[in-house]
């Protein structure tokens, strides 16, 4: 039995790995914070438990982390895919919106790490950071949501040489736009059309369109798999060719 705990469960690419993950033999325990979400994904698979709650302090990852435990006995996966993106430049930025973005962004992942550890540690798993593209490069009015994935890169890759000697291994998925709930309300808080947003992000990638959640997924499930057992401290971009 291999058990993976997946944040922002509820819908996008949280949800596509949940369900990738529970096809491919896998326990999942799904967290988030949108119950009747949580609950749909759950339908989809006996092996998908759900948990709902708030992971903005330490201690609230740390129920998590137990509650994983009480579950299932063990962690072999932590997917820290939790994120959310506020618009603005430097200037248009407030304090809020900056500490909201470093808490999910960051700090949650940085929190839920740190209490899976000694789990990790114990079954020799993996953790997979889902990032962004523009973790690795910038982007335009993204000031806070570029700091904070930057910063998830970087954690990846220290934590990855901290730990690799025992036995643990720790990857970040970098995406470009990809076609989620999330994306369509970027649209809608910029006063966009949605189809319009779309059809912009699609013609900027060399590709021709955005990425789907269940592209995502797969790769996760590679990063977990141990046909990646080589593969440590590294981020993988999927965007369609948008950083070549």
């Amino acid at each position: 039995m291999s058990v993976v705990l997946v944040t922002g469960a509820s819908s996008g690419i949280g949800a596509a790995i949940a369900i990738a993950f529970a096809e491919n033999g896998w326990d999942v325990m799904a967290a988030g914070r949108d119950e009747g979400r949580l609950e749909e994904v759950a339908d989809v698979s006996e092996r998908i438990v759900t948990w709902t709650g708030d992971l903005a302090e330490s201690e609230d990852c740390e129920e998590l982390i137990r509650d994983t435990i009480d579950e299932f006995g063990e962690i072999d996966c932590l997917i820290n895919n939790a994120g959310i993106i506020i618009r603005g430049a430097v200037g248009d930025t407030s304090d809020d919106d900056w500490r909201q973005t470093m808490t999910i962004n960051l700090d949650v992942p940085f929190f839920l790490s740190r209490a899976a550890l000694p789990y990790l540690l114990r079954s020799e798993g993996s953790i997979v950071n889902i990032a962004s593209d523009w973790g690795l490069r910038g982007g335009e009015r993204a000031v806070a949501y570029c700091a904070s994935k930057g910063g998830l890169v970087l954690l990846t890759k220290a934590m990855a040489r901290d730990h690799a000697r025992e036995g643990l291994r720790v990857n970040a998925v970098c995406p470009g736009d990809v076609d989620t709930p999330m994306l369509a309300a970027e649209a809608k808080a910029e006063g966009l059309d949605i189809e319009d947003y779309m059809e912009e992000a699609s013609e900027a990638v060399p590709s021709g369109r955005v990425a789907e959640p269940e592209e995502v997924a797969s790769l996760a499930l590679f990063l977990a798999s141990d046909a990646a057992a080589h593969i440590n401290g590294t981020t993988i971009a999927i965007d369609g060719g948008g950083g070549a």
